[in-house]
């Protein structure tokens, strides 16, 4: 979250354990859930200055990255969308727009299906539905995914990162940026043990079955060229999520918001209203 934003900070007891959150703007609330390993620096702060201009911004850790608390795991996507339901209480929110981001968008469905009361308007960016129906990676960007790390420099895990982030000829003909996302990357760095916990809850979660029970105005993102969650998945979710409407950005890769950031955050806005 670099680029000279200004934000507010906090610490808060939420479901037993420390949530760190940032909060930005004034209006409606919207709750940013971030992804896999990520914590609230990966967002794009172009994107967030857009979206805090019309809206009350909190943008959290999940449980065992960036600055909240690691307890042991193992973890869940369910107990990670009660996370964000507590944040909420502690931020005496009663309802908000949540936008959730790759596993993040995960969360957000999980906390749409289990408190659909607390949430006012659906976005979900580059994620999936999971399970056996989802449309997996190539065994090349597993690879990646899941190689070890431990014992490895959170540098070279950052910059491997890139590639499952951004299309190759995106990275060639911006490496300033892609710099800029390395030093991003490597703001308070998730752990290799606490990252299996993150990836594992994944694993282990799907909503395929459920999805025509998300009963809210659904924006759905994706981009043409994810490798790391294809396309085909949140062409899944716009079929089966009965208020939805996907949006798909030519040359968008898994890191879309940073590729597109004023674009897509004026798809949120003008969704949200």
């Amino acid at each position: 979250m670099s680029g000279g934003i200004s934000y507010r900070e906090r610490t808060v007891e939420a479901n037993g354990i420390r949530i760190y959150y940032r909060e930005m703007g004034a209006g409606e609330p919207l709750l940013l859930i971030m992804g896999l390993g990520a914590n609230v620096d990966w967002w794009d702060p172009v994107f967030l200055r857009r979206l805090a201009d019309r809206y009350h911004v909190v943008a959290f850790d999940n449980r065992g990255a960036g600055r909240s608390e690691k307890p042991p795991g193992p973890y869940s996507i369910n107990q990670m969308a009660e996370d964000a339901a507590a944040l909420m209480d502690r931020l005496g929110w009663s309802s908000a727009h949540v936008l959730g981001m790759s596993m993040g968008g995960m969360i957000a469905q999980e906390l749409t299906l289990l408190h659909h009361e607390r949430v006012r308007k659906l976005v979900l960016v580059v994620t999936t539905c999971g399970g056996r129906e989802q449309v997996l990676a190539s065994p090349e960007v597993y690879k990646v995914l899941y190689m070890p790390k431990e014992g490895i420099s959170p540098e070279v895990i950052a910059r491997s990162t890139l590639y499952l982030l951004f299309p190759k000829d995106y990275m060639e003909a911006h490496p300033e940026k892609m710099e800029r996302v390395v030093q991003d990357l490597l703001q308070a760095p998730i752990s290799p043990e606490h990252f299996t916990y993150q990836l594992t809850a994944i694993l282990n979660w799907s909503d395929f079955s459920r999805l025509g029970e998300i009963d809210k105005e659904t924006l759905i993102i994706t981009g043409s060229e994810d490798i790391l969650i294809p396309p085909e998945n949140s062409r899944i979710l716009a079929r089966e999520i009965p208020q939805s409407r996907l949006v798909e950005f030519p040359g968008g890769g898994h890191g879309l918001i940073t590729q597109f950031p004023e674009e897509a955050a004026n798809e949120v806005a003008s969704f949200i209203g």
